[in-house]
């Protein structure tokens, strides 16, 4: 019996093929487990670290994986001198290997319709978010502490953050956000969350404010400035 599939459909199937493939080797599924599980974007040093491989060794399963559409790159220069740096994470559409369940976005999305058709807007958000922030949070002994609890925390969330001296703390930048597709589309309310989370985390540090949230709408990336030269007794909204 021979199968016709439509075009669209022969498509879709190559392209889950290729995935199988790039899937099928040992040391590309191990990348590939590293990678779901990290927060943040990874160089090849960094995963063959992780695997206890040498970085020569990970480098072409790495491209084999991109190539195949699970994972996208990003070359970061960082300001220095000499070959930008190649990191990858897992591509938006990359599958989740049963690893997380497909309802969490799905009901991601109905709760945040259900919250905007029952009117609640950016301050409900930054409120729940602050609430949050402040279960999360740690105390900090000391200025920079603060900075680095919250750092660590957004970090462990999946936003990339890094921080840029000013004169009366860091801004705090946002390379990535875990919830991007959301944002775009509830910018209000997701926005809001991050807003209140940062809040919170700020404010159990005990040793400075947050100040100026600009999200999605307003920079890219989003920003925080961090004041650490005042007590959290003064901070306000933001």
């Amino acid at each position: 019996m021979t199968l016709v599939y439509p075009e669209e459909m022969g498509t879709e199937r190559a392209t889950r093929i290729e995935v199988f493939k790039a899937l099928g080797d040992n040391t590309r599924y191990a990348i590939y487990l590293d990678l779901m599980q990290s927060s943040k974007s990874l160089a090849s040093a960094e995963v063959a670290h992780t695997l206890g491989l040498h970085v020569n060794t990970v480098r072409p399963h790495l491209e084999k994986m991109r190539e195949a559409g699970l994972l996208d790159l990003e070359i970061d220069a960082n300001g220095g001198v000499g070959r930008p740096q190649h990191r990858y994470r897992l591509a938006m559409q990359a599958p989740s290997l049963g690893l997380e369940p497909a309802v969490f976005p799905i009901a991601t999305r109905m709760l945040l319709r259900m919250a905007a058709a029952a009117g609640l807007g950016a301050a409900e958000a930054i409120e729940v978010g602050r609430d949050q922030g402040l279960g999360d949070g740690s105390p900090a002994a000391s200025q920079s502490a603060c900075v680095e609890a919250v750092q660590s925390r957004l970090a462990e969330l999946g936003f990339d953050p890094t921080s840029v001296p000013t004169d009366e703390g860091v801004t705090m930048a946002f390379g990535h956000c875990p919830f991007r597709d959301l944002a775009e589309a509830n910018p209000d309310l997701v926005c809001g969350l991050h807003q209140g989370l940062v809040e919170g985390l700020v404010e159990v540090a005990a040793t400075g404010a947050a100040s100026r949230f600009r999200g999605l709408v307003d920079r890219n990336p989003c920003q925080v400035d961090v004041l650490t030269d005042v007590l959290s007794s003064q901070s306000g909204p933001f």
